[in-house]
């Protein structure tokens, strides 16, 4: 087996990638693996001075890097119309939209649009800032759009009639993540299908990062039965800089090809390949409701 790590990564000098969540976690680790081949970086996060301070960090460990904050809260449909608006501003290219924020079993709430929130950020906030994104996108043959999910889809089931738990209506913080997880698939398979059928030269793919120790359990820890078994969680676990190599790989490798999923070799653990999603995931007619379903929330159309 091909163990792909950051030292496969070409240069990227002259390259222009968006990481949303990038203060933290794997989104960080991303940009820093980004930044440090030469590409010019937006580090996209909800707070800013997590975002200047990720961008501090990174910095020196490669102090030439082309790092750029911008606000982006993915819970706010304004606020993603908002950041596209200075993207196009300041950049003619956009090489990759790595949609990796994400948010993990939280308990029930909404987002400023009235949206469940692991589906609001999670999903339909990507959602919206990939259309709204789609003339860079157009515009950059050979781009890429990178949606991180996870091994959680397998646990999630699409219900299109109460997509968002209305009311809190059958709500487990587990359910609402496993169903936002199937979704980033649902979305990335039917993207790579609309970029083929209209003869778009991007590529639609998606990751997810096995078990990696980043601070997206934080709603679990003080929990009583993840402290029982974080001591045998931890050994099946690896960091968070070999977590981020599956979106990584997915962003940059010459050899990825559409409608692609990175994960680590051994499921949990190990090196980025190519790996299998469910059934359900590739779900043709469950991918387009849930686009019809998206469009008509977030008032956003993608312009193949």
């Amino acid at each position: 087996m091909e163990k792909w790590t950051l030292k496969n990564m070409d240069d990227l000098q002259g390259k222009v990638i968006i990481v949303t969540g990038g203060n933290s976690g794997l989104g960080f680790e991303s940009v820093k693996a980004f930044a440090g081949k030469g590409a010019s970086v937006v580090l996209a996060s909800r707070n800013m001075q997590r975002g200047e301070d990720a961008k501090a960090e990174i910095l020196k460990a490669h102090p030439g890097g082309k790092i750029e904050v911008l606000e982006l809260d993915l819970m706010d449909l304004a606020s993603v119309e908002a950041f596209v608006k200075q993207v196009e501003k300041k950049y003619d290219r956009l090489d990759v939209l790595m949609n990796n924020a994400g948010i993990m079993t939280t308990p029930y709430f909404k987002t400023k649009d009235g949206f469940e929130g692991q589906m609001g950020t999670n999903h339909l906030g990507h959602f919206a800032l990939t259309a709204q994104l789609m003339k860079m996108i157009k515009a950059t043959p050979g781009s890429r759009v990178v949606n991180v999910s996870s091994g959680g889809h397998r646990f999630g089931k699409m219900d299109f009639e109460n997509l968002l738990f209305e009311d809190g209506k059958d709500y487990s913080p587990m359910k609402a993540y496993g169903r936002s997880k199937l979704s980033n698939l649902l979305f990335t398979y039917e993207l790579e299908r609309q970029f083929e059928s209209s003869g778009i030269k991007a590529i639609a793919v998606a990751s997810h990062p096995g078990g990696s120790r980043t601070n997206l359990d934080r709603h679990v820890k003080g929990k009583i039965w993840f402290k029982l078994i974080w001591p045998i969680f931890r050994l099946m676990t690896m960091s968070q800089a070999l977590g981020a190599l599956p979106q990584i790989r997915a962003s940059v490798d010459g050899e990825v090809k559409g409608g692609q999923y990175y994960g680590p070799h051994r499921n949990m653990t190990g090196y980025p390949v190519v790996v299998k999603s469910n059934q359900a995931s590739h779900s043709m007619a469950d991918a387009r409701k849930l686009w019809e379903m998206s469009e008509e929330l977030t008032g956003i159309s993608f312009d193949f």
